[in-house]
């Protein structure tokens, strides 16, 4: 299978488990939490990063360049989805107070702080709300952002071939 098609199915991956969680949203009415949110910037910029690279069709060191970038935006959302799955393993003795939403922080806090706030994560993020196959929300996502982290280094770790020396 050449880049460009994998690059596309990786998008489409992407889109479609943001509109998981927007129906998760909009019609199971389960609210996301601040790490969900992030969760799902994660899942943009993949989404992003391989839309770019169907559009483009690299070859060579250009395949390389958007591996490099799907492992940066992939890993960043495995790093938020295990700071997730890690608050809802505390014992509950352990558990952050919950805080606002997001959009009330938005409202009131520069971004640094809502960032920073979404990053440590509250009791709202221990909470678990739904699950399929023992995983709860975030084991999901963690699962997809390690394909898509192990699909980013392939990528950008495969073997040259002679004509890729050639290209670039």
């Amino acid at each position: 299978m050449n880049s460009r098609a994998v690059f596309f199915l990786i998008f489409l991956i992407c889109a479609g488990l943001l509109g998981v969680a927007f129906y998760m949203e909009h019609f199971m009415g389960l609210e996301p939490c601040p790490l969900c949110w992030l969760q799902r910037f994660g899942f943009m910029g993949a989404g992003l990063v391989s839309l770019l690279a169907a559009l483009h069709g690299p070859q060579g060191f250009g395949v390389r360049v958007y591996g490099f970038f799907l492992v940066v935006t992939a890993g960043a959302g495995l790093g938020v989805a295990g700071r997730q799955l890690w608050l809802q393993n505390l014992p509950a003795d352990q558990v952050p107070a919950c805080g606002p939403s997001v959009e009330y922080m938005l409202d009131v806090l520069p971004w640094m702080e809502v960032l920073a706030t979404a990053l440590r994560g509250t009791g709202d993020c221990a909470e678990v709300v739904w699950r399929f196959l023992g995983l709860s929300i975030p084991g999901w996502t963690a699962v997809f952002f390690t394909v898509l982290v192990i699909t980013g280094l392939v990528m950008l770790f495969r073997p040259r071939k002679k004509s890729d020396w050639i290209q670039g």
